[in-house]
C-alpha cells in the first residue's frame, strides 16, 4: 500500500465542536467545524501520516471550555525503519491543556457538575441583542486564575484559525498587562436543553504597553520634585497601571459557527469604547490583521466616527488655489482640527489619516465621487443613476482629495517610489489612488450595509453619518473583486510592506 494512502489532510481529520449535557446525552451546539491551518501543528505540509479513516475530534463544553480530545481510526501504519506513524497526542500536547486528555467519562462527569448559574469569569460589561440571540461580553485581567484557565483551554483555536497567530504563555510575568474580552451567548433554559445558558462564541486578548509622553517642552523637574517620585519608586506602591500606553488588540476571534452575522463588528466596537473610555490608553492599536479584520475595523471605526461633531466638521479647503506643477499644499485639511479628532479617537495615524479620506470621498460632488460600478451598483436595486456633468469647482474638490490620499502614499512608499523617474513615479500614484477610490468605495457601500448593527453598540451621539449623499454612485471605477485590494494595491502596488500593524511599527500604523 502506497503512503499516500496513510497519509490525510490534518485539516479534514480534525473536526472541532462546542457541546452541552442534556438529559438525553451531549448534544452539540450549532454546528461542527473544521480549522483553517494546521501548519504549526502538523508541519507546512498539513498532513497526517500513519492512519486510516482518522477522525481527531476536540470538543469542548459549550460554557466553561473544558477540552476533550479523541482519536480514533481503523487502521494504523507498522513502524518500518525512520517511517513511522505521526505522534497526534504528543503534537497536540503543546496546544492543549491536561484536562484534554483525560478520559471521556471523567469529561463528561465534570460537564454534567458545571451548576446552572456558572458565569463566565471576569465582569459583565455589556448585553447586546443580535437576530439570533442575547449576547454578553465579559471582561477579565489574565492575573485573575479563572480568566487564564479559561483562556487556556480554549488557546488552540488561534493557530487553527489565525494565520501566524501563536499562543500566549499565561504564567509569563507581565500576565497583568492582558486582557481578555469573553463573547457569550446567552440562551433560554429549558427542560430539554442544557443545564447552562452559557454558549462561547469567541474572544479578544489585548496587550498593554506603556508609553512614554515627554512633555511638551521638555521640563527639567526640581530636585524637591525628584526626591519625590524617588520615594514613591523606593516604596513600591506606584500603580503601573496608571502609566499611559497604548493598547494592543492581539487576538481576535469569533468561532465559525456564529461568523458572517455581524457579531465580530460588534464585539470590536464594544472594546473599542471600553478604551475610548480609559484615561491611560492614549492609542488602540492592532497587532497583523488580516483582511477580514481590517474591513471589520474600518467600518466600526468609521461609525464610531461619523458619529462626533468634530469629526464630520473635518473638510476640503476648497479655497486653496492649486499650482499646475507646485508642490501638495499641506492645509487641505485642517491640521489642528484633524490632530485634536484623532487624539480624541486614539486611532494610529495612518489608521485615521484612511478613514478621513474614506469619509471625505463620501461627501464629494456625486459627478466625481468614486463608486463601486455599474455591475453592483444594480444588484444592489439601484439602477443606472443619471449622471450630471461636474462643475469646475466639483473637479477642483476631487482634485484635492486626490492629493490628500497622493501625500499620504507617497510619504508612506517614499523609499520605494524614489527608486522610480519622475513619470512612472506619478503614474504609479495614480493607479495606486484608483485603487484605494475602489476600496473606499466598496467599504462605504459595506458600512451603509451594517449600519443597524451599530445603533445598540455606539453611544447615543447626534449621527449624520449615512444620509443618502453618502451613498457611492457609479461614476467611479469599473467593478472588481474588492478582496485585499487595500494590500494589493495600495502597499503592494508600491513595492513596500504590508499595511498590517506590528511590535516594532505600531507608532507608524
Amino acid at each position: 500500500m502506497s503512503e499516500e494512502a496513510w497519509s490525510m489532510p490534518s485539516n479534514d481529520a480534525i473536526v472541532l465542536s462546542l457541546v452541552a449535557p442534556t438529559p438525553n446525552g451531549l448534544k452539540t451546539v450549532g454546528h461542527s467545524f473544521h480549522p483553517k491551518f494546521t501548519y504549526s501543528i502538523f508541519g507546512e505540509a498539513e498532513e497526517i501520516f500513519g492512519y486510516q479513516n482518522l477522525q481527531i475530534q476536540l470538543r469542548w463544553h459549550a460554557s466553561d471550555l473544558r477540552p476533550n480530545l479523541s482519536i480514533s481510526y481503523s487502521k494504523k501504519f507498522q513502524a518500518v525503519g525512520d517511517t513511522e506513524p505521526v505522534d497526534i497526542e504528543g503534537a497536540l500536547r503543546e496546544f492543549l491543556p491536561d484536562s484534554a486528555f483525560q478520559k471521556k467519562s471523567d469529561w463528561e462527569k465534570a460537564m454534567s457538575n458545571v451548576p446552572q448559574d456558572w458565569t463566565p469569569p471576569g465582569k459583565l460589561i455589556r448585553t447586546f441583542t443580535a437576530p439570533n440571540g442575547t449576547f454578553e461580553v465579559w471582561k477579565g485581567n489574565l492575573a485573575d486564575p479563572a480568566v487564564a484557565q479559561l483562556l487556556n483551554r480554549v488557546q488552540i483555536l488561534v493557530p487553527l484559525f489565525i494565520e501566524g497567530g501563536t499562543k500566549i504563555n499565561t504564567d509569563e510575568p507581565d500576565a497583568d498587562r492582558w486582557t481578555v474580552f469573553f463573547l457569550y451567548q446567552k440562551k433560554e433554559l429549558t427542560d430539554s436543553c442544557c443545564t447552562n445558558p452559557y454558549v462561547f462564541v469567541g474572544y479578544c486578548t489585548v496587550y498593554r504597553f506603556f508609553h512614554f509622553q515627554p512633555p511638551s517642552p521638555p521640563a527639567t523637574p526640581s530636585e524637591t520634585k525628584l526626591e519625590e517620585m524617588d520615594q514613591v519608586l523606593r516604596k513600591g506602591d506606584f500603580d503601573l497601571n496608571l502609566l499611559p500606553c497604548r493598547s494592543r488588540i492581539s487576538q481576535f476571534l469569533v468561532i465559525p459557527p456564529f461568523q458572517q452575522r455581524g457579531i465580530g463588528t460588534r464585539l470590536y466596537s464594544i472594546i473599542f469604547q471600553d478604551y475610548i473610555q480609559h484615561p491611560q490608553t492614549v492609542e488602540i492599536t492592532v497587532e497583523d490583521p488580516n483582511e477580514a479584520f481590517d474591513d471589520l475595523r474600518d467600518v466600526a471605526d468609521l461609525h464610531y466616527l461619523r458619529r462626533m461633531p468634530e469629526f464630520r466638521a473635518l473638510h476640503l479647503n476648497t479655497g486653496i488655489v492649486l499650482s499646475k506643477n507646485g508642490p501638495a499644499p499641506n492645509n487641505i485639511v485642517d491640521k489642528t482640527a484633524y490632530d485634536a479628532v484623532r487624539a480624541k479617537a486614539k486611532i494610529t495615524p495612518r489608521q485615521f489619516a484612511r478613514l478621513v479620506e474614506m469619509h471625505l470621498m463620501s461627501q464629494l460632488p456625486e459627478t466625481v465621487r468614486p463608486g463601486i460600478g455599474v455591475e453592483e451598483d444594480n444588484a444592489r436595486g439601484k439602477g443606472k443613476a443619471k449622471v450630471k456633468m461636474p462643475t469646475p469647482e466639483d473637479k477642483h474638490a476631487y482634485r484635492l482629495w486626490r492629493l490628500l490620499v497622493k501625500k499620504r502614499l507617497y510619504k508612506h512608499n517614499k523609499d520605494a517610489l524614489s527608486e522610480l523617474d519622475v513619470e512612472d513615479r506619478v503614474q504609479k500614484l495614480d493607479d495606486t489612488v484608483s485603487s484605494v477610490e475602489f476600496d473606499y468605495a466598496r467599504l462605504l457601500v459595506k458600512a451603509e450595509d451594517q449600519a443597524e448593527n451599530f445603533e445598540e453598540i455606539l453611544p447615543a451621539q447626534p449621527a449624520d453619518g449615512f444620509k443618502e449623499k453618502d451613498k457611492a454612485v457609479t461614476n467611479g471605477s469599473p467593478a472588481t473583486n474588492g478582496t485585499g485590494k487595500r494590500k494589493a494595491d495600495e502597499d503592494r502596488a508600491v513595492e513596500m510592506a504590508s499595511k498590517r500593524a506590528r511590535v516594532e511599527d505600531a507608532d507608524d500604523e
